[in-house]
């Protein structure tokens, strides 16, 4: 497919901003999903405000996706926003339900309505797998999440297939493993290991609390992830992929290897809280994207360590600047 219009939810999120800066490159015109708060964050996308469209619209509000669909009139849709915080979700599984499950319903309903033929991504989590019924975890996986994230993620995966099936639509879902970037959310375990790495050796805090330290994921680099997506929409027939590293890592050694890369060692300043640790833990996933190597002819091509020290590096300059501190001046490690 040529070059077109693309609409994209949750795009002032991690994979949005990578998106929005892959099909910017590619010559797409883009758009961008935003809800209206009262304090709007664009950190990630302030770099390419002059260069995307900003719609004000909300999954939790339907005539406002049709809306923006009119407005817009992408030939892709790429449906990233949700709430994708596996914790939160534990706190607010109502609130986790209509975003991250009706919230798909909608965009897709809106698509149907305005114009069937675009082509439809919708960001599925290799959270649905949950308490994996096998391993490594292919399409064919069973799902049994372990999370309201993840119980929601299925219904959002399935009712793009429901959608696929009945109406004809191309509509896809990419089963992305966790993927990281200096653009990850502070919230999520990466990023809180990378700049509490960063802030240790600069002096700014004495130690870092973790929960599960022995929770395995698959991890790859954010900006390889959005690339895979795009590919499954350029596909001649939808189908569903899965994407991943096919290397699985545990909390405790990203946090080895991100002290390490600071010449330091985690176990003087990592502490494991109770509290950190999920009501229902995933302990291991692990992709098998055999189907995407083969069909989308996509790899990951950032090895574990290098993301790692990416991270690091990364919050290392960020706090140099923030503090006015400099690596090896005084107070710093």
């Amino acid at each position: 497919m040529a070059a077109g219009s693309a609409l994209i939810t949750g795009v002032t999120g991690q994979d949005g901003s990578y998106l929005a800066e892959l099909l910017l490159e590619k010559g797409y015109e883009v758009h961008g999903v935003v809800r209206r708060a009262s304090t709007e964050s664009f950190e990630r996308i302030a770099h390419l405000r002059d260069q995307i469209a900003l719609h004000q619209a909300d999954l939790l509000d339907q005539s406002s996706l049709v809306t923006v669909l009119r407005d817009a009139r992408p030939s892709e849709v790429y449906n990233l926003a949700a709430q994708s915080f596996v914790p939160t979700s534990w706190l607010q599984p109502s609130l986790t339900g209509e975003f991250t499950a009706l919230g798909v319903t909608r965009m897709l309903e809106a698509v149907r309505m305005v114009d069937p033929g675009v082509r439809f991504y919708q960001a599925s989590s290799s959270e649905m797998f949950g308490r994996a019924q096998e391993t490594p975890q292919s399409e064919s996986t069973p799902f049994y999440p372990r999370s309201p994230y993840g119980v929601a993620k299925v219904y959002g995966h399935w009712i793009t297939v429901n959608y696929r099936e009945s109406y004809d639509l191309f509509a896809v879902s990419g089963i992305l493993f966790n993927h990281e970037s200096p653009r990850r959310g502070r919230e999520f375990v990466t990023r809180k290991i990378s700049e509490g790495a960063a802030r240790i050796a600069l002096g700014l805090q004495d130690d870092l609390a973790l929960g599960n330290l022995e929770a395995r994921r698959d991890w790859g680099y954010a900006p390889e992830y959005v690339d895979a997506m795009w590919r499954m929409l350029q596909q001649d027939e939808p189908r569903d992929y899965v994407i991943g590293t096919g290397e699985t890592h545990s909390v405790g050694e990203f946090a080895e290897i991100a002290f390490a890369s600071l010449k330091l060692d985690h176990k003087d300043f990592v502490r494991v809280d109770p509290a950190l640790v999920r009501p229902a833990e995933v302990d291991l996933l692990l992709a098998d994207a055999s189907r995407a190597r083969r069909e989308l002819e996509w790899q990951p091509q950032t090895p574990f360590a290098e993301l790692v020290a990416i991270m690091v590096q990364a919050d290392l300059e960020a706090q140099e600047r923030a503090s006015g501190r400099r690596r090896g001046g005084p107070g710093t490690r």
